[in-house]
C-alpha cells in the first residue's frame, strides 16, 4: 500500500520553508530581479536561521550533509531498516517551497548551492565531514559543450601533494558567492569519460578567478559567473570520491551527482509552476470563470478547461519528483526516476508559467504581477542540470536497456 500523505516532520519542515518563501521572497522577488547581481543581504538573516536549524538538529538541510541519509533509525538493526524519508525529501520539499517565493533568491541562499547535493553524492565521510557545511557551487559546463558532460576538457594533474587545474567553466550557478565550487575535470584526457571526476575548489584558492557575470533571461538574483582555472592548485584529497580511474565502471561516480540534483531541481520548477497556477486561479475566479472538479473539462470555459489540463501536469510532476527523491534517500537506483522528475517538471513549468501569461491577458505580461517573470524563470529549469532533450535521451536509453553508443 503507497501512502502518499508527506510524514509530520517533513511538513513542519516544508511550512516553515513556506513561511520564508511568503514573509521574505515574494516581498523582494521584483526588486531584486530589476536589480541583477545585486546581493540579496535579506537572505544573511536566513542563512543563520537554516545553520542554526541544522546544528540543533531540528532540520538537517544545511550544506552537503543535509543531502545523506542515515542508514537506520536509531535502535534499528541492519536487517530491519524502514523505508527512510530523509535529506534528500527534506531538500526537495525546501527546494519546492522557497522556489514558490523566487526561484532565484532560492539559488542564492548561502550554504545551499547546487554543489552541496554533488558533495552528498560522491564524497566519503571524511570529506563530508571537511565539506559537509561549506557552500558548493556546481562547475560543470565550458564553452566546447552543454549537455554533454563527458566533453570535459578542464584538466587537473597531480603534481606532488596538489591537483593543479586548468580551464574556463561557464553557466556556474553562485560562482562569484558560493564559498567553494565542486569542478569537474579529467585527469587523463586519453582515458575519455572515465577519466572525469571532480574537484572541491576553495574560492581562495590560487589560480581561481571570476572572468565574468552574465545577464540572463530568468533567475537574475541568482549570479552566473564564468569562471577561470589557471593554474589552480588546490590540495590532493580534495578530489571527490576515489581517485582511481576506472575504464569499465566509466564517470559513473561523477554521473551520481545527478541522481541527487535532478529531483532538486524538478522540485523548483514544480514550485514555480505551483505559483503560477494559483495566481491564474484568482485571475479566473475574479472574472467570473468557475472551476470544477464535477464537470468534464470539455463542457467548462476554455480556460477552466486548460487550468485543469495544466494542474494535472503539475500533480504528476510533483509525485514523480517525490518518488525521485524517496529512492535516493532508500539507496536505490534512480537515475531513470531522477531523469524523468526533470523531464517532466521542466516542462510543465515552462507550459504552465507562459500559459498562465496568456491567459491572464495584458496583465500577465505586464510587471503588475509575478507571472511574466515566472515565465522567464522557469526557462532555466528546463535546461541545467541536463536539457529537457538529454533527459528524454536518458529515459530512452534506461527503458529500452541501450547504453550511450547505441542511442544517441
Amino acid at each position: 500500500m503507497i501512502n502518499l500523505e508527506l510524514p509530520r516532520k517533513l511538513r513542519a519542515s516544508a511550512n516553515q520553508a513556506h513561511q520564508v518563501a511568503s514573509q521574505i521572497f515574494r516581498p523582494i522577488s521584483r526588486k531584486y530581479d530589476l536589480g541583477e547581481h545585486e546581493y540579496p543581504v535579506e537572505l544573511d538573516t536566513m542563512a543563520a536561521m537554516v545553520d542554526g536549524l541544522s546544528d540543533s538538529g531540528t532540520q538537517k538541510i544545511s550544506g552537503a550533509s543535509g543531502g545523506r541519509s542515515d542508514d537506520a533509525d536509531p535502535g534499528t538493526t541492519p536487517d530491519i531498516v524502514a523505508n527512510a524519508n530523509g535529506g534528500n525529501m527534506s531538500a526537495l520539499l525546501n527546494a519546492l517551497e522557497t522556489s514558490w517565493g523566487d526561484v532565484g533568491l532560492m539559488l542564492s541562499i548561502p550554504y545551499q548551492g547546487l554543489g552541496n547535493a554533488a558533495i552528498a553524492a560522491v564524497a566519503t565521510d571524511d570529506q563530508l565531514e571537511r565539506f559537509g557545511k561549506v557552500w558548493a557551487s556546481m562547475a560543470i559546463t565550458e564553452p566546447s559543450f552543454g549537455s554533454d558532460s563527458a566533453a570535459v576538457t578542464t584538466t587537473a594533474v597531480l603534481d606532488g601533494d596538489e591537483w593543479v587545474l586548468n580551464g574556463e567553466k561557464i553557466f556556474v550557478t553562485a560562482g562569484q558567492r558560493s564559498t567553494h565550487i565542486v569542478v569537474w575535470a579529467s585527469v587523463d584526457r586519453s582515458l575519455g569519460r572515465a577519466a572525469i571526476k571532480s574537484f572541491v575548489v576553495p574560492r581562495d584558492a590560487p589560480g581561481l578567478s571570476v572572468a565574468r557575470l552574465e545577464h540572463k533571461l530568468g533567475i537574475k538574483a541568482s549570479d552566473t559567473a564564468v569562471l577561470l582555472l589557471q593554474d589552480c592548485r588546490i590540495p590532493k584529497d580534495n578530489i571527490l570520491g576515489s581517485p582511481e580511474v576506472n575504464v569499465e565502471k566509466g564517470f559513473a561516480g561523477v554521473m551520481q551527482t545527478f541522481d541527487n540534483t535532478r529531483p532538486m531541481v524538478a522540485a523548483m520548477a514544480i514550485g514555480v509552476t505551483r505559483a503560477a497556477l494559483e495566481e491564474l486561479r484568482a485571475i479566473l475566479t475574479d472574472a467570473g470563470i468557475e472551476i470544477s472538479y464535477d464537470t468534464p473539462a470539455n463542457n467548462q470555459h476554455a480556460a477552466a478547461a486548460e487550468f485543469l489540463r495544466m494542474e494535472a501536469d503539475y500533480e504528476s510532476a510533483y509525485l514523480l519528483a517525490l518518488r525521485a527523491a524517496w529512492m535516493a534517500d532508500n539507496k536505490k537506483p534512480n537515475s531513470l526516476e531522477a531523469s524523468m522528475s526533470k523531464a517532466k517538471a521542466g516542462r510543465t513549468g515552462t507550459d504552465v508559467t507562459l500559459k498562465s501569461v496568456e491567459l491572464a491577458g495584458a496583465v500577465g505580461y505586464s510587471q503588475r504581477l509575478l507571472l511574466e517573470k515566472w515565465g522567464r524563470d522557469s526557462k532555466i529549469l528546463d535546461i541545467f542540470e541536463g536539457t529537457q532533450q538529454i533527459q528524454q535521451l536518458i529515459v530512452a536509453r534506461r527503458v529500452l536497456g541501450k547504453t550511450s553508443a547505441q542511442l544517441k
